[in-house]
Formats: C-alpha cells, structure tokens, sequence
C-alpha cells in the first residue's frame, strides 16, 4: 500500500516549485540583465513596493516558464494598496503567453474590483512566438480599459518593450521610462523583415522618439529613478474615483503668506519672457512639485503639486516657449491631464499668460484648432474645483482653453491689475485693420484698461496684488473643497473630445 504524503512532503513539493519559479531565468540570464545596470522584475517590485507588503498571485503559472514570464500581485505604496505586474525579461524574453495574459487580466480585474491603483513594469517581446491566439488575449487591455477614469493606472516602460504589451502603457493615465527604455509596435527584426530599415531598439522607441511623440510621458536615469517618480505621482492621488485626494497634515509650508517674489519674478512688460517655473515654486507648498510631460508640448506646464497641503492639478502657459501661445502639442497634453485631473477629483489651477493659439502654416498643419478644441472641451467639461489667473495677458481662444470664460464652472477668477485680453493683442488688431497711429494708441489704452473693464462687469471675481496670489488661490481651493459632501464616484464623461 502507497503511503500517502504527510504536510511535510507536500509543503516541501510547494516550496520547491515556488524557488523554481523565483530563480526567474536564472543565475545566467539575471547576472547578464544586471550587467545592464537594470533591476531584475523582482527586484523592482521589491524597490516599488513599501518594503515586506508584495503578496504574489499567480507564482505557479507556467510551470517550467517561471511565472510564465510576469510576476503580479499586490502591495503598498506610501501606505495604501496597489495591484501590479513586472514583466520578467530573463524568462522567454518576458513575453505573453497564455496563462501570463490572464495574470495580466485578473490583477485589471482587481484593481477595479478592490479600487486601487494598477502599475505596470514593463520590458517584454508581446505574444510569445508560436504561441497562438488565446481564448482571453485581448481581454488583458480590456480590464484594463474599464480602469480608465476608476482607477489610477501607470506603466513604467523600463527596457524593451513591444507589441501587445507595449500597448499597455498608452492605455495608462501616466507613462514613464528608463534612459536604458524602448518602445514599439514590432522590434527592430520584425521591422527589418517587413520594410527592410535596418534601425536600432533606440532609434524606433527609445527616449528621443517616445518623448517627442508624447507615448510616453517622463523619462527618468534608470530604474530606480523611475519607480521614485512612480511612487511620488501616486502620492497625489486617491486610491480611486470612489475616494478624494488625501491632504498632507498642516506644518508651516501650507500656511498663508504673500509673495513679494511674484513682484520681481512675473514682469509688468507683457513682452518681456519669465520663466513660469519660478512662479509656481513660490505659490505652492515646496518647490517640489512633480511635473507631467515636461519634455512635449513645452508652452503649457502641467504639473502636480500641493497648496495649503492639498494636491493641485496645474494647467500654466510658458511665457519662455513660444512666448506663451499655445500649440498642438501642448493643447493635446493640457486636454489627457485635465482629463485625469478630473476624474480623480484633483482641484485644477490655470495660470494664464499667453497671446493666443500658435498661428502659423506650420500650426494649422500640425492640427492647432482640432488640439485646441480638445483642450477646451476637457476644460470646460471638468466637474472638479477650477480656480483660474491670468497673470498678464490672455487672448482669444487661448483665453477660453485656460479655463478663462466668465461662469463656466470656476471655483474663483483672478486676474493681476492691468492684464491684458480680448479677440488679439493691440498690436495685432492694428496691423489687420492698417490703423492709423491714433487708433493704435487708442488700442492700446483700451488693452490696458482691460483687466478693470472687465473687472467692472464682473468678467474676474476679483483683481489681486500679485502679492496675495497663494492666499486668494488657497481661500478659494478651501471654500471649494466644502463642497464635497457627497461621497465620491467616477465621473460621468458628456462631451466627445474632438
């Protein structure tokens, strides 16, 4: 008679299996990998992650493929709980197969089941060759499509990354690589058989085509750097569109105080360049505040950061870029942040100081009107708390994607005193209806009488001292913030972005 196995037996069978699968590729291949300078996949999780939290799901999926190429589970980050996937790239290139593509599914699945956020690390070949279609292969980006606007979701593209798995960060809210980072539709073989270009992983995906063509968001050294700002981007967010961005508890950074800085920084002559940066390092809590895309789109700002310990989604023009005026690109970038702004409940603060959308062949080719009409679509639709400045000058409808539009939804308007507006600036009115000297000079009065004009009419809610900007920007995101007092839930999407 067979004797039958006692725990010990077993539980020695479950571990031996479990090492096998934790070895990853093996020793080889993960000293190879490291030799690259870059993380193993569990190394990062164990670097993302609060340390001790990761509970994996899945281990045993694969069988000899160890984990079947990903590794899933959960943890935390800065206290609160995540779903997350690391494709492994030691193991079959980290390439989807089938039981890999339904842990891909399920921890989708989760995140929106449980409402937390969904982070993955990427660096694999796609479908596994040879493998065939799955019965649940596209079901993967399916799930995770429903976390759209519910969950928070973030893809860190950390080495090569192709096919159906790259597809898997543009369907995120945030994208960030690796310097050592790649992404593409096919990798360079594939690209060499069916087109005959011989390029290199670089030159298809890497930093300097995804940055440029705005699929991926941020870049940062290495892997380490990456997972920090993963970790930092998240620490904005609530868990979900269920729940209400978290406040910092109040220390002497949130408090009150004026800004006599705005005074050398922010110049009276409309048509001399500062840089925006150094105004936003003053109004907000730190000068830490986490930039989104500063690399595409470089006439508008968008950014992350904290006013009075409260998280703050920024829309700001760039006075140093194109002398402020808004273009394709930086219209499309404002239009997907402003989206996910919102969904998330995040406060958002425009700061205005543009002469209009980019003119131009070049512009007009590039889209401007289409872009511009989908940033002022995301910013008008948004539900959540606006607060709006305009610094020094604002025109046409580069006024109206900056949230400049008397009673559309504005938490409070502010405008410094002698802030210009209107269809175009004087000097371009003057040139496009050939006016005499004493019509320019009648133009320009009136430009400059504008901000009070308008002030009259109850076009701004108030003129402020440039001074008083932090502490009417934070009186106003607080009495807006009473208004949550309904519990929080997921948006609902009216406008179809043009």
């Amino acid at each position: 008679m067979t004797k039958p196995p006692d725990w010990q037996e077993t539980l020695d069978d479950l571990d031996r299996r479990r090492r096998r699968t934790w070895a990853m590729g093996g020793p080889e291949r993960l000293a190879k990998h490291r030799d690259k300078g870059k993380l193993d996949a569990r190394a990062r999780i164990e670097y993302l992650l609060d340390a001790g939290t990761f509970r994996e799901l899945g281990t045993l999926v694969g069988g000899e493929a160890a984990a079947d190429g990903i590794i899933v589970g959960s943890g935390l980050i800065n206290g609160s709980p995540v779903m997350l996937g690391a494709e492994d790239f030691t193991t079959l290139a980290g390439s989807i197969g089938p039981g890999g593509n339904s842990k891909r599914y399920r921890i989708a699945e989760l995140a929106l089941r449980d409402k937390i956020p969904l982070v993955m690390l990427l660096e694999g070949a796609g479908f596994r060759p040879g493998g065939g279609h799955y019965g649940r292969s596209p079901t993967d980006l399916l799930a995770q499509a429903q976390c759209s606007g519910r969950v928070p979701t973030v893809a860190a593209v950390l080495g090569p990354s192709a096919g159906h798995g790259a597809l898997v960060a543009p369907v995120c809210d945030f994208r960030i690589m690796s310097e050592q980072g790649a992404i593409f539709t096919a990798g360079p073989p594939v690209v060499k058989e069916s087109t005959g270009e011989d390029i290199s992983k670089e030159d298809l995906g890497g930093p300097g085509v995804a940055l440029p063509s705005g699929v991926i968001h941020n870049v940062a050294e290495d892997d380490e750097a990456v997972l920090d700002d993963v970790r930092r981007y998240l620490s904005y967010f609530p868990s979900s569109a269920w729940s209400y961005p978290a406040s910092l508890p109040d220390d002497e950074t949130s408090a009150p105080r004026s800004l006599p800085e705005l005074i050398d920084i922010v110049s009276r002559d409309n048509r001399r360049v500062y840089d925006m940066r150094g105004v936003l390092d003053v109004i907000f809590d730190r000068p830490d505040w986490f930039e989104v895309q500063p690399r595409f789109g470089k006439a508008v700002i968008c950014a992350l950061a904290h006013l009075g310990g409260h998280p703050v989604a920024v829309v700001a023009n760039q006075p140093k870029v194109l002398a402020g005026s808004i273009d394709a690109d930086a219209a499309d970038k404002a239009a997907h942040f402003i989206m996910v702004a919102d969904s998330f409940h995040l406060p958002i603060l425009f700061l205005a100081d543009n002469p209009g959308m980019l003119p131009g062949s070049r512009s007009e080719r590039s889209g401007v009107l289409r872009a511009g009409a989908r940033m002022f679509a995301a910013q008008t639709a948004a539900s959540t708390v606006k607060l709006h400045v305009t610094l020094r000058k604002a025109y046409g409808f580069g006024s109206m994607v900056m949230s400049l539009l008397s009673f559309d939804g504005q938490g409070a308007t502010f405008a410094y005193p002698g802030a210009t507006m209107g269809a175009m600036s004087a000097a371009a009115l003057s040139k496009a209806s050939h006016a005499g000297e004493d019509l320019t000079a009648q133009l320009r009065d009136a430009e400059l009488q504008a901000s009070y004009r308008s002030a009259e009419h109850m076009g701004f809610d108030e003129l402020i001292d440039p001074r008083e900007t932090r502490d009417a920007l934070l009186a106003a995101l607080r009495r807006g913030l009473s208004s949550r007092q309904a519990a929080a839930e997921p948006v609902s999407r009216t406008v179809i972005m043009p």
